[in-house]
């Protein structure tokens, strides 16, 4: 590895740093560590329960096989990093391929690993808490297979491991869709690839990391609920909440933006084993939090057998995981693509849809892919929704049209549910996320209308929303979403809250009339309702990269109304290289960007 560079200051960033540039229900709490936890050795039992079908018909089983693409490791398999180094292979530059893993470590110790994920590739631990399983070596993400660029080391996550590394720094250099969650690691951690080449921006979580994170060339970051020995530097935007150890507020210069707390947040679902058993854990809503949620080794919540839990495979219909789901199971989602011809509608209170290793849904002849009913505690997570050929009026909606029930103790989340139109080739979607319910909490998302791959263009991927939030009192920690035709993200509820906001906004507009909103030149990345009382939002960058002509003229980046109640901290607005311009950062306040250089106008307070 190379000397690091010194820690004050990192310079900003030379020229554009895009990645286009380079071409493109019966639950039981857990009160203690589970015995046996740490010393899983044998094969998880394939059990079977049988719930029982409203219609009377007979039941699908719970539990079960994995599948092929779940790759389970315990410290005694021979050639681990043979099979590592096998899967990496075939995912490394596999962005918009077909191939799907998760790579399951039991608890226990592991040394002189290096585990590099490709695309669409998880790796976790499967302790109750992220020490049961330590790995001393490295979970590596570089950017080698794109010359250094890291921009579209997107799709790919670690989660409940203990790393202890070989140089005493992990590398982990990501862009979007990539979430580090529920880790330790026993060094530091390095964000930049191997010779600090562009970055653009990522997601930590309930993750404690003893040394310093160093983000160097990252332009854009959101932390949250975690520790940190330190942090290196700031390049736009980095905003911590709830993160023992960040940097104070400081924004506009150094931009830091901290909250040292978070309003609300739930972790993840996770996949564990108790002894012989795997089960799912389902931690506990925590209100204010800061810092890990398993601090003393023991996270706060409840347990799910896996015996609870359809466990999809790819080749199953859209039907069979619908009859799952009324005959009272939840969904677990192993890796693969799954070709939905109707909605999988949620109806149940509490229901729990997990994925593994980027499960992906394909929705057909425009259906929404997943809906979620008006109802308490459901659980979305870790999966990828695609968008189909055939134009679908919505991919995801949680809660119907008018949803009004109270669910303040028990929310829904959405968290690691990555969205896509185009890439990987034709889609197309009016709107991508719509959410309905009430108090809902979305907790990373990446919503992307493909800029590069195939199927794309303005017309050819048309995409004019991404996310539409019309519940009340809904919060969105760790918000990407870039490059839809129209508004990338409209919120007509009232009380919404976001902490970190990440956008640009489509590359490919052919002129300036084509992304005319009447008298307003351009739709803004964000835009809260004329009819809105109160909203408020933390740490937001807009960036517009018009390359297809680079004359259009951006007013701002942000709209709003104009009232006490609206606020905003850490506002940002950047065009890449004068490549488009803004002509203020929200509404009409703000200076404009000029020029070809690559430098933020910034407000750091509004109204």
């Amino acid at each position: 590895m190379p000397s690091s560079p010194t820690p004050s200051p990192a310079p900003e960033p030379s020229g554009v740093r895009r990645r286009s540039l380079l071409g493109a229900a019966a639950a039981a709490p857990v009160l203690a560590s589970l015995a046996g936890a740490g010393t899983a050795s044998a094969a998880p039992s394939a059990a079977a329960s049988a719930v029982d079908s409203p219609d009377g018909a007979r039941a699908l089983p719970g539990g079960g096989d994995l599948g092929p693409n779940v790759i389970v490791f315990d410290p005694s398999t021979a050639n681990i990093q043979g099979r590592l180094d096998e899967i990496f292979k075939q995912q490394e530059s596999a962005q918009f391929g077909t191939g799907r893993y998760a790579l399951l470590f039991k608890p226990g110790t592991y040394s002189g690993l290096n585990a590099q994920l490709g695309f669409y590739t998880s790796v976790a631990g499967l302790g109750l808490s992220p020490d049961d399983t330590t790995i001393n070596g490295d979970v590596t993400v570089d950017a080698g297979w794109f010359d250094g660029n890291a921009t579209q080391n997107f799709w790919r996550s670690a989660e409940n491991l203990a790393l202890v590394p070989v140089s005493g720094t992990n590398r982990w250099a990501v862009s979007q869709a990539a979430p580090f969650r529920r880790m330790h690691v026993r060094g530091g951690l390095n964000l930049a690839p191997d010779g600090y080449g562009w970055a653009s921006g990522g997601y930590i979580a309930d993750s404690r990391i003893d040394g310093t994170v160093g983000p160097y060339s990252q332009q854009q970051w959101y932390t949250r609920d975690s520790s940190v020995g330190g942090w290196l530097n700031a390049v736009w935007n980095m905003v911590f909440s709830g993160v023992e150890g960040a940097p104070a507020q400081s924004f506009p210069e150094p931009p830091y933006t901290t909250l040292e707390t978070t309003p609300v947040s739930r972790e993840k679902p996770f996949l564990y084993l108790d002894g012989d058993e795997y089960r799912v854990f389902l931690p506990e809503k925590r209100t204010d939090a800061r810092g890990v949620s398993w601090g003393n080794g023991t996270p706060r919540g409840t347990s799910l057998p896996l015996t609870q839990f359809y466990v999809a495979k790819p080749a199953d219909s859209a039907a069979t995981l619908n009859q799952a789901l009324e005959e009272g199971l939840h969904l677990l989602l192993t890796p693969g693509i799954y070709h939905l011809d109707r909605t999988v509608d949620v109806k149940r209170a509490g229901t729990v849809v997990l994925g593994l290793g980027y499960a992906t849904l394909i929705p057909e002849g425009g259906v929404t892919a997943l809906k979620v009913a008006d109802v308490d505690g459901v659980r979305l997570a870790g999966f990828l929704v695609d968008a189909g050929p055939v134009n679908s009026a919505t991919l995801l909606e949680v809660g119907p049209e008018g949803a009004s029930a109270d669910h303040s103790a028990n929310p829904t989340t959405v968290q690691d549910v990555f969205v896509r139109i185009g890439g990987a080739g034709p889609g197309k979607a009016t709107t991508s996320l719509v959410v309905n319910s009430r108090h809902t909490i979305v907790d990373h998302t990446w919503v992307w209308r493909a800029d590069h791959g195939d199927g794309v263009g303005w017309e050819t991927n048309r995409a004019d929303y991404g996310v539409v939030v019309n519940g009340d009192d809904v919060l969105i920690t760790g918000l990407f979403v870039e490059h839809f035709n129209k508004y990338d993200v409209q919120w007509n509820g009232e009380r919404g809250r976001t902490v970190f906001f990440q956008n640009e906004k489509a590359y490919d507009a052919p002129d300036q009339a084509a992304i005319q909103n009447g008298s307003v030149k351009g739709y803004a990345a964000y835009k809260v309702g004329d009819d809105v009382t109160e909203h408020e939002g933390w740490g937001l960058g807009s960036y517009c990269y018009y390359n297809v002509n680079p004359s259009i003229v951006q007013h701002h980046g942000f709209a709003a109304p104009n009232r006490s109640g609206v606020r905003f901290h850490g506002l940002l607005v950047v065009s890449l290289g004068g490549n488009g311009q803004y002509e203020c950062v929200i509404n009409d306040t703000g200076s404009p960007t000029s020029g070809t250089d690559t430098v933020p106008s910034k407000v750091v307070q509004y109204p």
